[in-house]
């Protein structure tokens, strides 16, 4: 069904026909509508789940662990300072191999207080074992939520998909909701190897010395690697069910492009039409979209920029900066494509809320000097 609706809203559409039983939810801007929404979907019994109001982001986290180790469909959204008070119970999740599905509303972390967008919230959980995916726009959260489902109860690996928040999540855009129909026939009831069952008894969570913990991070390390043929393939389903088209990362008039710019996340619409104006002055530029961040689409990425023949230079836009260092992307990236010829160009920008222009964009291509794109 086509219509105009608020991200979060439409969000929280999405995960409702894909039928969560539980839903521990506590509100933090600018997640909260998306919050909102779940829980007035409930109370309107239009979707039979029961909502946990937690007194915090680590209890929310706690009690989704618990209700997805009984083997339910779980469902929980955050952002910000919320996503670091639930950071030690994140770990938990993924090393106990639940699929928990989770939507971030990217905000900007303290200190100084800021409410508005960047990625700092989702990249600093780079490293917490969950499946990260970062939004476009309204249509491409949506089918987020249903293709996440689906992908973390596939690969027993919970997953969070970003939205850059205010500039996403409480804009009004065109989006087509699927029917609950096409939703049941793509998502298929969650069944787990293993489930907290009084009848069958299992031990969860347990010690690991050092005889065993390493294993055992070595073997889930492997499967969030592997996870990335499985996220391939679902994606393909997904077209073939709903006729929209999804990949790991999206090159953008790249075939001849002397110089392309990454980045994620809203971003990459303004960088679209940037390219767009370049191309008509004559300029051979080109964008790559990275929409998947864990497990990170390496060898999507060499194979894109080895066939770009006429490549010189990649620039890489953060919205994150990694302390002390540069930007998280722009790391990721040149260690990718270390040994290769080409000149890599980092820049942060958009820190807090502020605007990427067009201009930020055109003066990144110009590759000059400064990091920071103010």
């Amino acid at each position: 069904m086509k219509k105009i609706e608020e991200a979060s809203k439409a969000v929280a559409e999405a995960v409702a026909m894909c039928k969560p039983e539980v839903i521990p939810i506590y509100p933090i801007t600018p997640q909260t509508h998306n919050a909102e929404a779940m829980a007035e979907f409930i109370a309107n019994g239009e979707l039979d789940a029961t909502i946990i109001h937690a007194e915090s982001e680590h209890s929310a986290m706690s009690a989704a662990i618990g209700a997805s180790a009984t083997g339910v469909r779980t469902y929980t959204a955050t952002s910000s300072q919320g996503l670091k008070y639930m950071s030690e119970v994140l770990f938990i999740a993924s090393g106990m191999r639940l699929p928990i599905v989770m939507m971030v509303a990217n905000r900007a972390l303290s200190a100084p207080i800021n409410i508005w967008n960047d990625h700092s919230d989702s990249m600093a959980e780079r490293d917490s074992g969950w499946i990260q995916f970062y939004a476009e726009s309204t249509q491409e959260a949506v089918d987020l939520a249903i293709l996440c489902f689906k992908i973390s109860e596939k690969v027993l690996i919970p997953s969070m998909f970003c939205m850059d928040g205010f500039v996403l999540t409480h804009v009004y855009e065109n989006v087509d909701l699927p029917s609950q129909k096409d939703v049941d026939g793509f998502l298929p009831k969650l069944k787990m190897p293993f489930i907290l069952d009084p009848k069958k008894p299992v031990t969860m969570g347990p010690v690991a010395g050092p005889n065993y913990y390493m294993e055992i991070k070595k073997q889930q390390n492997e499967e969030l690697v592997k996870s990335i043929n499985s996220i391939k393939e679902i994606q393909k389903e997904f077209y073939a069910k709903f006729k929209r088209k999804y990949s790991l990362i999206e090159p953008y008039k790249t075939e001849d492009a002397e110089k392309i710019i990454l980045c994620m996340g809203t971003t990459c619409g303004t960088a679209r039409t940037v390219v767009d104006s370049l191309r008509a002055e004559g300029q051979r530029v080109g964008m790559i979209k990275i929409s998947l961040f864990r497990p990170f689409p390496r060898n999507e990425l060499i194979k894109a920029v080895d066939s770009c023949k006429s490549l010189k230079n990649l620039i890489v836009l953060d919205r994150a900066v990694s302390f002390g260092n540069k930007g998280i992307l722009y790391g990721e990236l040149r260690d990718a494509l270390f040994g290769k010829k080409i000149s890599i160009k980092g820049y942060i920008a958009g820190l807090g809320g502020r605007d990427i222009t067009r201009k930020h964009i055109e003066k990144a291509f110009d590759m000059q000097d400064e990091e920071w794109l103010t």
